[in-house]
């Protein structure tokens, strides 16, 4: 059985760089983020088809990594992130993604405790849009009542304090 773990959240907290770490020291499957490879290849100016996109897109990289049977498989957000974006974005939910039901079994969600990074990709910079985002992510867990953790500090702290959390909630 393959224990799902989910990084979820605001633009530059981390998530990017401790998926594959995380996988590393788990020995399991790293989910790349889609929405940054296809922001990088189409642009930031999303709308509803560009997330439908990109939603698609994530969840067949997800499947394809699930057919490996994976022990652990660490996914660099997942649809409830695109579905967040779109409320962002859009200032509306996407039914397709709503009805989306393959949710991980834990989510990590570092803290805005990284300063924030512009690469490109990123459209939420100010410490207001920030926490906006993060409310609306996390607004998502919320309304599915998934179970989510915080990560938080710098470095290996932040490894660790994912460890922990896996650990704290029973995953694994």
């Amino acid at each position: 059985m393959t224990h799902h773990i989910c990084f979820h959240g605001a633009e530059s907290t981390g998530k990017s760089t401790l998926a594959p770490r995380l996988a590393l020291r788990l020995g399991g499957l790293v989910v790349p983020e889609y929405g940054r490879t296809y922001a990088e290849a189409n642009g930031t100016d999303l709308d509803d088809i560009d997330l439908l996109a990109i939603f698609d897109g994530h969840n067949a990289a997800t499947r394809e990594a699930l057919a490996q049977d994976p022990d652990w498989l660490i996914s660099d957000t997942d649809a409830l992130m695109t579905q967040a974006w779109a409320i962002m974005l859009l200032g509306r939910r996407l039914p397709e993604i709503d009805q989306w039901n393959e949710t991980a079994d834990l989510y990590l969600v570092p803290a805005m405790d990284l300063e924030w990074q512009e690469d490109g990709t990123r459209l939420f910079g100010s410490d207001l849009a920030r926490r906006q985002f993060m409310d609306v992510a996390i607004g998502e867990l919320e309304r599915r009542k998934l179970k989510w953790a915080w990560v938080r500090g710098g470095g290996d702290a932040r490894l660790q304090s994912a460890l922990a959390a896996i650990k704290a909630a029973g995953v694994g």
